[in-house]
């Protein structure tokens, strides 16, 4: 079955709160991940354009309404935008399965529920301490602690799950009063589209977000750009050391939500089939492309070969195939070129000693589509290719170690730190573990993150958090104002 793409203006981009022509010709062709058929082609920009979406954003942002508003005015126009994207979402869900090949029926839940961050973030807006009362102990009488936007974003967003990203970073930017430019990845641009047409039809004012697609070395320019005060971007480690050397040439702001390797750790009274079974139903969502799935399993090396054994069922018994097929419970890998990635991966396993219990190849009844098997690689080790890298797939390494410290240690001994789990029938042993791991979030006894509260890494695996209030945070400069008395015009201030 052949997919219409459902983007209303693949060969403009939303610039000034307009559908502008591109500076040039350039086009982007997306493949559907399933069919490996053209699904789009979009408009790529070049310098120009990123110039001409930069101006924008400065101009609403230094002489528009849109941060002079109050939160609470803000808040009013991303309500808008939640009826507006929730119209979209059946279009949002077509196109994240073909772009990136996320399961359908996933697909469509999670896209019913996109708007209920723009919707949290609005409704922040009457009880966020943007400005807080203090006494000054050196002078003046009224001390305010004034949190305002950080000026223009540039939100750089990847391919494996754009609709949310996209969410994450825009809904507490516009409440602050940032403006913005998204630029979407040239793999998966529908979802930056659709969030265009959104704030055409929700009203925001011109220049409050911009839309654009461009390569890597077009993306630089827009790193690199004066008129840009921070950058956002989620992505790889390795691009996030580049952004954060451009951005610390210029004192930018950023925050990076990088790579992960993450860890879990099961402690000896856990039952090894109820951890295997928890992990390997997680590790298919979205075919392992997930920076913080739990890829490196760490276990006692007692129970290593049970564990190795019990991953291989549950991992073997995963139907590959069509996302959008309700019957299929993982899809295929984004692009050609990251199934050639993977697979290297999976090869250099094999090279390096682990044991390939199961997996490790393209499915027998698939012969179209970037499809690889669920992969499960046993006697590990921890200094291996497979155990230090990400794959972005899935791909499960069994680590086995001496004891519980070896095992805490062997799950810290890794350049990231994005997410780790604990899986053990006392809660005491769960959060004492869980304090000793190096990591943004530690669950227990599943793969867990949760955004309401706080998402981001230690170490590589980032800079800031996103969601909840701490990620509101990382759009807001911290400003003191001390004055002789309380001034009328102040509004809402907390203390």
């Amino acid at each position: 079955m052949k997919l219409t793409n459902p983007i209303k203006f693949p060969n403009r981009f939303f610039i000034d709160g307009d559908w502008v022509a591109p500076s040039s010709n350039s086009k982007i062709d997306v493949f559907s991940c399933v069919t490996e058929e053209l699904f789009a082609t979009v408009a790529q920009a070049q310098q120009a354009d990123v110039n001409r979406a930069v101006d924008a954003a400065r101009k609403a942002f230094d002489k528009g309404p849109w941060p002079r508003m109050s939160p609470s005015e803000r808040a009013q126009y991303m309500l808008a935008l939640c009826v507006e994207l929730d119209k979209l979402a059946e279009d949002g869900a077509l196109i994240w399965t073909s772009e990136s090949g996320v399961l359908h029926n996933i697909a469509k839940m999670r896209m019913r529920t996109l708007s209920s961050t723009y919707a949290y973030y609005a409704g922040l807006a009457d009880t966020f301490a943007f400005q807080e009362r203090h006494t000054p102990q050196a002078g003046g009488n009224v001390g305010l602690l004034v949190r305002e936007p950080v000026g223009v974003v540039a939100a750089i967003i990847p391919w494996n799950g754009p609709p949310g990203i996209i969410a994450s970073k825009c809904a507490p930017a516009l409440l602050a009063g940032c403006t913005m430019i998204v630029k979407a990845s040239p793999e998966a641009p529908g979802a930056a589209y659709l969030l265009a047409q959104a704030c055409e039809k929700a009203g925001l004012p011109p220049g409050v977000v911009n839309i654009l697609t461009a390569d890597r070395e077009v993306s630089e320019c827009l790193v690199r750009h004066p008129g840009v005060d921070k950058v956002a971007f989620t992505g790889s480690t390795a691009a996030g050391r580049r952004i954060a050397s451009i951005c610390g040439e210029r004192i930018a702001r950023c925050t990076l939500e990088l790579g992960g390797k993450s860890a879990a750790v099961i402690l000896d009274d856990y039952d090894i089939d109820t951890a295997a079974k928890s992990i390997a139903d997680r590790g298919r969502f979205l075919c392992g492309q997930v920076c913080s799935s739990l890829t490196r399993i760490v276990v006692s090396s007692h129970r290593h070969d049970e564990l190795v054994e019990a991953l291989s069922f549950h991992f073997a018994k995963v139907k590959v195939g069509d996302p959008f097929d309700a019957t299929t419970e993982m899809g295929p890998l984004a692009t050609r070129h990251h199934l050639k990635r993977v697979e290297g991966y999976i090869e250099k396993g094999k090279a390096e000693g682990a044991k390939l219990a199961t997996g490790g190849g393209r499915p027998a009844n698939l012969d179209r589509g970037f499809f690889v098997e669920p992969t499960v690689f046993g006697n590990v080790n921890n200094d291996s290719t497979i155990a230090r890298e990400e794959i972005f797939g899935p791909v499960l390494s069994v680590i086995p170690a001496q004891n519980e410290a070896d095992a805490i240690d062997i799950a810290n001994d890794t350049i990231y730190g994005l997410n780790a789990s604990v899986f053990t029938n006392d809660v005491e042993r769960a959060y004492a573990v869980a304090r000793q791991l190096r990591s943004g979030t530690v669950g227990h006894n599943s793969f867990r993150t949760d955004f309401s509260i706080a998402f981001g890494g230690f170490k590589q695996s980032g800079i800031g958090r996103e969601g909840g209030t701490e990620g509101l945070l990382a759009y807001l400069e911290t400003k003191t104002v001390i004055l002789d008395a309380m001034p009328k015009s102040a509004g809402r201030v907390v203390g």
